[in-house]
């Protein structure tokens, strides 16, 4: 599948100068110390693949073709990145590509991307030593990523499938606890464009899209609750989750400068651990080892028009941010918004296209994905999932946004739609002529809220959080996932997606 070539656009402003990108070699020390004791040879291969001396390094490849050790699979596809970045020469180009083909009897050449996607279809698994030895390749482009990628780091993740996202460590600044204004002191926004909105212990707030563009992370406070909204632009979902983990210590988050399976590996400022944007566990780094977890808040994505008339009272972030971007809509991704196709590759897993924007919601551990523009022309959907029932209220129209990207010039682009989801005790609901009620069977009205459905008496049906996001990301942490299609007026019924 075609990819756009270009790194994001904010990577381009931000990342890693020419100078930094050809500093420090890699540390041989750290290679030889993580491995020496499980793999001699193994080790010294590393070391001479990443030294200064082309004859070390053609030699290694020559000997590693030799006795077809296919751990160095996951090596010289870091090579071929490397390359691909500027950190290596051609010669390693073509080297690792001739290593690789002779290795695995596929024959993908020098494409990085396609060796990528091929390489997570498969069980091998990298030589010992590899993390530390990969922390100090990408060091090369900033010092800080052997910090993140160090021998002996515990990890729930295969750290092959650690990219680079094109930009320096904390490269993409997090707002923290940014100014906001109240709603109508907020001139600057136009009514249809996509907010993203949050409402906690009475207090509601909107981050809009156009800011959240430039920095994919908010660490915040609202109505005494700190959370972190963290924002994928690549994968196309904004999540909230409270700060205060499950261990009773409260984080807060930065961009890592790293990618899994296109979507952003979130670091911690308090252990510089690598958290999975989409599950809020720790994968990577001193918090790896423990069951440590966040827990998601409910979020909803809006019109700031919407949002505003159900919340008359919310706030909204300021322009007045700290930092000097064009807060544009579609500015920072326009293009990549608009494109069917992924920046970074990512193995695909079937069902529609990629950038299908979907509505994911896990109930008892079992993964279920409507499409979006399904929700929005039925828009009220009940549902079992691992036999309990759950019901989906979804806005009319998808919000379509007309941009001027910095790259692209005019686009045009779809940020999903206004979903929420509750668990329910089997009611029959449906649409009241009020957006925010719902009546039910016996005709009783029902309230929408952000965090319930509240009945006549002071019911309450607690809300889901759920997360709107590319197809191909969701699928991508829950290939077993359900994926739901229309089978007739006003039904849903699952599909299995393999």
């Amino acid at each position: 599948m075609p990819r756009l070539a270009l790194l994001p656009l904010a990577a381009a402003l931000i990342a890693c100068g020419p100078d930094s990108a050809t500093s420090e070699p890699a540390s041989e020390q750290a290679a030889r110390e993580a491995s020496r004791s499980e793999d001699p040879r193994a080790a010294d291969w590393l070391v001479a693949l990443s030294a200064d001396s082309a004859a070390a390094a053609r030699g290694a490849v020559r000997e590693i073709v030799a006795a077809r050790d296919t751990r160095f699979v996951a090596v010289f596809i870091e090579l071929l990145r490397a390359a691909e970045v500027g950190i290596a020469g051609d010669a390693v180009r073509r080297d690792s590509a001739t290593a690789l083909e002779a290795l695995t009897d596929q024959s993908f050449g020098t494409d990085w991307p396609a060796w990528v996607e091929w390489y997570a279809g498969t069980e091998l698994e990298p030589p010992p030593g590899f993390t530390g030895w990969k922390g100090d390749l990408l060091g090369r482009v900033d010092e800080n990523f052997s910090r993140l990628l160090y021998p002996g780091a515990p990890s729930r993740i295969r750290v092959e499938e650690v990219l680079w996202g094109g930009v320096a460590y904390q490269g993409i600044p997090a707002l923290d606890r940014p100014d906001a204004i109240p709603a109508g002191k907020a001139d600057y926004l136009e009514p249809g464009e996509p907010v993203f909105g949050i409402a906690l212990n009475g207090e509601a707030r909107a981050y809009p899209h156009r800011i959240l563009d430039w920095h994919e992370m908010v660490n915040d406070e609202l109505g005494g609750v700190h959370f972190s909204l963290a924002y994928c632009t690549l994968c196309g979902s904004g999540i909230a989750y409270r700060g205060e983990a499950s261990d009773g210590r409260v984080y807060d988050f930065g961009s890592s400068g790293f990618l899994m399976r296109s979507n952003k590996l979130m670091v911690d400022r308090q252990t510089e651990s690598l958290w999975n944007q989409f599950t809020g566990r720790p994968v990577l780094g001193r918090l790896a080892a423990s069951e440590i977890r966040l827990e998601r808040l409910p979020g909803v994505v809006a019109t700031w028009a919407a949002w505003k008339a159900r919340h008359p009272e919310t706030t909204v972030l300021s322009l007045e941010t700290g930092h000097n971007r064009p807060y544009q809509p579609g500015a920072a991704y326009g293009g990549y918004f608009a494109s069917p196709d992924t920046m970074f590759p990512v193995r695909s897993h079937g069902g529609p296209p990629r950038k299908t924007r979907v509505y994911g919601l896990e109930v008892e551990g079992i993964p279920v994905a409507y499409p979006v523009d399904l929700l929005t022309r039925i828009r009220l959907v009940r549902d079992e999932i691992g036999g309990k029932p759950v019901l989906l209220l979804a806005s009319a129209q998808p919000i379509e946004v007309e941009a001027l990207s910095l790259r692209s010039g005019r686009v045009h682009y779809s940020a999903g739609a206004e979903v929420r989801a509750y668990r329910t005790s089997g009611q029959r609901f449906e649409l009241a002529e009020e957006d925010d009620l719902l009546r039910d069977e016996a005709g009783r009205r029902w309230r929408v809220s952000e965090d319930a459905l509240i009945g006549p008496a002071g019911q309450r049906l607690e809300r889901l959080p759920g997360v709107q996001a590319y197809w191909f990301a969701w699928s991508a942490y829950h290939p077993k996932t359900r994926l739901f299609s229309e089978q007739g007026p006003g039904a849903v019924a699952p599909q299995a997606v393999r």
